[in-house]
């Protein structure tokens, strides 16, 4: 259309254009200006309800004569095509503004949005509101405030777009007749929207679901509070530059605005003032006769957001201005004068430091891959100009590559039985545990340039470190942390610990020692310790609740803790500056899809190594005739597969998302059974095929099990007892009974009975879970908590035995109940199996070379005709550098 004349309207060039719109720049051929020309798309030009919202639209904004709203000049009609003429405006939506951040493309790795500073913030926010007033002052609801429907100009003016989807109160009805309104919808009813921007489809009488109130999400009755929320949630976005309410599902989004309070914006963004979050909080109310009653109302407290803030820059101004007056003509001494000079001089350092901008954050940049094999990878350490590394767990083999990439050569190891656990601070030496019947996690010293391994004395543990100066040695052995000389002499107990310690690290200075914690039924944490052992404590506890955090480094001058939680890095400032104020908040450095499975400091401190991996599962079955595995059920990434009893039904969780699913076993007649944040493990079938028993799993909160109708449902909690955290449920064969695993501090298995409710332990059953009962009834096989054998409990007898003496994993009746399939964690690991008569082990299959995945690192289920079923690793995992950049 550029160059055509639409009325009297020259058509200069294209401005943008969306679902609802394509806009052009035009010059108004009668009074000599140039506006914005909306005009509906070709395909929905003869669409009788868009052509209605469109005209609403203009109809609705051109009664609103204010300067926050986009004048509309005229609604006409030219060749056929109905168009809207209004005010041209230059700058841009504040969803670019956000998403740029202060006018800066986001570089790799960092987080793409920005938070606005807080005196910009503060003045669009006020004529944001000032312009909801005045719309609610007639009795419009606009339905749909987003950042991409407020335009900022390069003024600093903010721009309210888009009518499109206003709401007249039936009051505003009557008195607006002669704009042929008619019938406008009273209510929002939700429905899927686009991938990129949570849009619902063109003409749809709703709003943007990521910034819809509680009530327009469920469809109620809307009033002017509704825009309310949604300008709490631009507020918010405004403040930290994340959503408030994100997922990358519908339901998902949902649930947030319905069930969740966001993430505080102060801890996101620590510069911002408590009041701010209190605003923003007050919009947020899901009851909204506990939110804001009126725009009027949330634009006060955001003016005297704004007076407060300016008044108390203006008084700390004025509070610098020491007055030093003395009598008229006396004599100031010199050292009265020096001390003068010192305090000035020292106010004015504190005034310098008080007003000077925080430091910026640190960064990673310029990203580059290391290593090509895509193999698993674990980082040990470095001695400066190499890393090591495990490559292929659990069959590891040790070895190197150069910190400027290349070949990955494999170290060679004494033992096959040693497992390296890190590198000594010179680079001398490899600190590695052997795990042998003779000599059970042996820690030794094996020097990196050839020479003799030495025992480390009687030092035994999984997980070691020495210290910066190379004088001790701290490992971990159970629940407990030693100490020891560097040799492993004299050991001493440093600390009793919640569960297992891994990840061991110490800080450049000595001064503390940090360590993950973790166990198989807690998600990961950081927790730390002086040398002393004292102190003991979760690091940054309250910080993220449900984080699965991994322990890192501190880089070289000790100025900076690198960790990983939930798959990115993130750096925390651990000392202060002298002339500038630093945030002790963590910072993340990356995003996005790829996660990162261990960080690790260059010895010069100018780079980050990693390993970088794109999590994929395939679901492969081994086939007994051909010898060899093949993708099953399409190779769809799951895990955790169960099947009805009469093996027309499957149940399974995604990977690594972990939704419950359930479909027909030739994959039709799929259908969602959970939704996050809940994560799915373990789906059992109740025998009569009605219902799916199943954990939920999620990071940083209390396990429970849970009970979700197969044809779709709310899913609920199966036991309202406290009987703490439960798992691994397993249906008796009549139905009548779920067994579990009680997984606190010591685990047991227990029986829920369906019809009672009562919850009975199994007896002999401590230190025991993953139990499976048998389809025949009689037997139920579980596990001790340290896996090395198979434990097998007789209804009839009412006795356990021991079924096999084998480090296992996740064990399965066969449908005859004659044998019991597992994984056992030997080198090369394999899938075998135990006969129930005679307790003979026999190996299926070696999984040598075959690379396991699940949530928990490796899977395994069984087929309905006993065919294994694992989660091949189908992904990649590379090593990558990343500039370093400390503020």
């Amino acid at each position: 259309m550029i160059g055509t004349t639409v009325s009297h309207y020259r058509i200069v060039g294209k401005l943008g254009g969306g679902g609802m719109g394509v806009v052009y720049e035009a010059e108004d051929l009668k009074l000599g200006r140039h506006v914005a020309l909306k005009f509906l798309p070709d395909d929905l030009a003869h669409d009788a309800q868009a052509l209605s919202r469109f005209q609403r639209e203009a109809k609705t904004a051109s009664s609103l004569n204010h300067p926050n709203i986009c004048t509309i000049h005229e609604i006409d009609k030219a060749d056929g095509r109905t168009f809207i003429a209004m005010e041209l405006l230059e700058g841009q939506t504040l969803k670019h503004r956000i998403e740029v951040g202060a006018g800066l493309v986001p570089a790799q790795g960092r987080p793409r949005g920005a938070p606005l500073p807080l005196d910009e913030l503060l003045e669009l926010g006020i004529q944001l509101t000032d312009a909801l007033d005045a719309a609610h002052a007639k009795g419009i609801i606009h339905r749909d405030i987003k950042p991409a429907n407020i335009f900022v100009t390069t003024r600093g003016q903010a721009k309210v777009l888009d009518f499109g989807l206003a709401k007249l109160t039936v009051a505003a009805v009557s008195d607006r007749r002669r704009y042929g309104d008619g019938d406008i919808a009273a209510t929002a009813m939700p429905t899927a929207g686009t991938a990129e921007s949570h849009l619902t489809s063109p003409g749809t009488a709703m709003g943007t679901i990521a910034y819809m109130s509680p009530e327009q999400a469920l469809g109620k009755e809307l009033d002017a509070r509704t825009d309310l929320f949604s300008l709490g949630v631009v507020l918010y976005e405004m403040a930290t530059g994340r959503p408030a309410f994100a997922g990358s599902t519908m339901a998902a989004i949902f649930d947030g605005i319905l069930n969740k309070a966001p993430t505080s914006p102060v801890r996101l963004n620590p510069e911002l003032p408590a009041k701010l979050e209190e605003i923003i909080n007050e919009a947020l109310e899901k009851d909204r006769e506990l939110r804001y009653q009126s725009a009027a109302a949330l634009r006060a407290d955001l003016k005297r957001l704004k007076r407060d803030t300016s008044s108390g820059r203006a008084a700390g101004a004025d509070s610098v201005r020491p007055a030093v007056q003395g009598r008229t003509g006396e004599r100031r001494s010199p050292l009265r004068m020096l001390a003068w000079a010192v305090a000035g001089t020292a106010l004015i350092a504190a005034l310098a430091y008080w007003f000077a901008p925080p430091l910026p954050p640190p960064t990673a940049s310029n990203y580059v891959q290391l290593t090509h094999d895509a193999v698993p990878k674990i980082l040990i350490g470095t001695d400066g100009s190499r890393l090591y590394l495990v490559e292929n767990p659990p069959t590891p083999i040790l070895a190197q590559v150069s910190v400027a990439g290349g070949d990955v050569v494999s170290f060679p190891v004494p033992s096959p039985s040693m497992y390296p656990l890190n590198v000594s601070p010179n680079g001398s030496d490899l600190l590695m545990s052997q795990g042998t019947t003779a000599c059970v996690d042996c820690l030794w010293a094996v020097p990196t340039v050839g020479g003799s391994p030495r025992r480390l004395a009687d030092a035994a543990g999984w997980e070691g470190a020495w210290s910066p100066d190379g004088e001790k040695l701290v490992y971990s052995r159970g629940l407990d942390l030693y100490l020891a000389n560097a040799d492993g002499t004299q050991p001493v107990k440093l600390a009793s610990l919640p569960s297992y310690a891994h990840d061991i690290a110490w800080s450049p200075d000595g001064s503390q020692i940090r360590f993950t914690v973790s166990s198989a039924f807690e998600s990961h944490s950081i927790w730390q310790v002086s040398p002393d052992g004292k102190d003991l404590h979760r690091f940054l506890p309250g910080w993220n609740p449900t984080a699965e955090e991994r322990c890192g480094s501190w880089t070289p001058d000790g100025n900076y803790y690198i960790f990983v939680s939930n798959g990115q890095i993130w750096a925390r400032r651990e000392t202060g500056s002298l002339l500038r104020k630093a945030s002790r908040a963590p910072t993340q450095l990356t995003s996005g899809a790829i996660t990162y499975r261990g960080v690790l400091p260059s010895k010069d401190g100018k780079k980050l190594f990693a390993v970088e991996a794109l999590p994929r599962g395939e679901l492969d079955r081994y086939d007994a005739k051909t010898k060899a595995f093949v993708p099953y059920f399409g190779g769809i990434s799951a895990q955790d597969v169960a099947f009805s009893k009469d093996g027309q039904w499957v149940a399974y969780v995604s990977f690594r998302e972990g939704t419950l699913w359930r479909s027909r076993a030739d994959g039709s007649d799929k259908l969602q059974l959970s939704f996050p944040p809940t994560y799915a493990a373990g789906p059992r079938w109740s025998p009569d095929g009605k219902e799916i028993a199943f954990s939920d799993v999620s990071p940083g909160k209390p396990w429970h099990i849970y009970l979700v109708p197969a044809g779709g449902g709310p899913p609920q909690e199966l036991m309202s007892s406290d009987t703490g955290p439960e798992a691994d449920p397993t249906w008796s064969p009549d139905g009548g009974s779920i067994a579990f695993a009680s997984v606190s501090s010591k685990t047991d298995i227990r029986v829920f009975d369906m019809k009672t409710h009562q919850v009975s332990t199994l007896p002999g059953s401590q230190g025991l879970y993953s139990s499976r009962w048998s389809p025949d009834g009689r037997y139920l096989v579980a596990m001790p908590f340290n896996p090395l054998s198979l434990r097998l409990y007789d209804f009839k007898a009412r006795e356990w035995s021991l079924l096999a003496s084998v480090n296992t994993a996740y064990p399965s009746f066969s449908g005859d109940s004659k044998y019991v399939y597992f994984l056992g964690r030997q080198t090369p690991p394999a899938i075998l199996r135990v006969r129930i008569r005679d307790r003979k082990l026999e190996q299926v299959v070696s999984l040598k070379g075959f690379h396991l995945t699940g949530y928990w690192g490796e899977w395994l289920g069984l087929a309905p005709d006993d065919s294994p079923l694992l989660l091949k690793d189908a992904g990649t995992q590379e090593i990558v550098s990343m500039d370093w950049h400390e503020p």
